[in-house]
């Protein structure tokens, strides 16, 4: 099965989100365990998502769940059994083509267009793992208008944080 991961669910796999209860990181940490078991990680062939990966999270792959799944992706980002790259266009910084041109969704945060713009352009259209980002849940029924599914790992915290 094919995931897209916002950086969020590393954070609250690692304990860094303060508003995530402890049933919601390890709700988080298992999702990024079976994605690294069984999945495959949809990713940009720009190193977009890595690079906010690595950004927030240790390459080390210590001593948290979010710097254990870094460690993987770094591992296995040229595995085609385990990553694939889908490659997106980007025609400023954090502006794609292939983010849907809406004006319902001009305000949507501009860090998690990248997002958007690989689960529109991998064939299987793959759900977004969220955990406590607040934004995609203001925007989940437009962003469903376009195609896009969101996998909300963390449904207490929606819309509080």
């Amino acid at each position: 099965m094919h995931h897209i991961v916002d950086t969020n669910v590393l954070l609250v796999a690692s304990k860094k989100a303060s508003q995530a209860s402890e049933i919601c990181e390890l709700a988080c940490e298992k999702h990024l365990q079976n994605l690294m078991n069984a999945g495959v990680l949809v990713i940009d062939s720009h190193w977009l998502i890595i690079k906010e990966y690595m950004h927030k999270n240790s390459q080390s792959g210590q001593p948290n769940a979010g710097d254990k799944f870094l460690k993987w992706v770094l591992l296995n980002h040229t595995n085609t059994d385990r990553c694939e790259k889908v490659s997106i266009t980007q025609i400023a910084e954090n502006d794609f083509a292939e983010f849907p041109r809406s004006p319902a969704l001009a305000k949507f945060d501009p860090s998690d267009r990248k997002f958007v713009a690989v689960a529109l352009t991998h064939h299987a259209k793959p759900a977004i793992a969220n955990a406590v980002d607040s934004d995609w849940r203001n925007y989940e029924l437009i962003l469903k208008e376009h195609g896009i599914e969101l996998d909300f790992l963390c449904p207490e915290l929606q819309g509080k944080v």
